[in-house]
């Protein structure tokens, strides 16, 4: 098993900055990957980004430029550093790693990001 905590969300004006930080605990030895997906109101929940084990990163087209993701692997922690926020980046913000042996996928309980224009 593994628990995700998130924080870090909060209201910012358009332009600004925020980072998510995401620490993990339990069997974090089995994860492989792990990233930041978002969900806006009415809204399927969407890949923002990842980081696997090894380092290599993905980012959702919308983000790329202004988001980056890094792993503190002493703290077990995954960060979001949200940079150049929009309007169209507000949304509840949820943690995620994934264990490919037993294929699952383990969620955080979400940090709300709120951009004002």
């Amino acid at each position: 098993q593994v628990q995700l905590v998130e924080s870090g969300g909060g209201l910012v004006q358009a332009g600004g900055s925020l980072r998510l930080s995401c620490v993990a605990s339990g069997s974090i030895s089995s994860i492989n990957v792990m990233g930041w997906y978002r969900q806006a109101p009415g809204k399927q929940r969407d890949l923002v980004a990842t980081i696997t084990s090894g380092g290599a990163t993905n980012f959702a087209d919308s983000v790329k430029g202004r988001f980056t993701v890094s792993s503190d692997n002493i703290k077990n922690t995954v960060y979001l550093q949200m940079n150049s926020l929009k309007p169209e980046d507000t949304a509840v913000y949820y943690c995620n790693a994934v264990v490919w042996r037993t294929s699952t996928w383990y969620w955080g309980q979400g940090t709300q990001v709120t951009v004002s224009s």
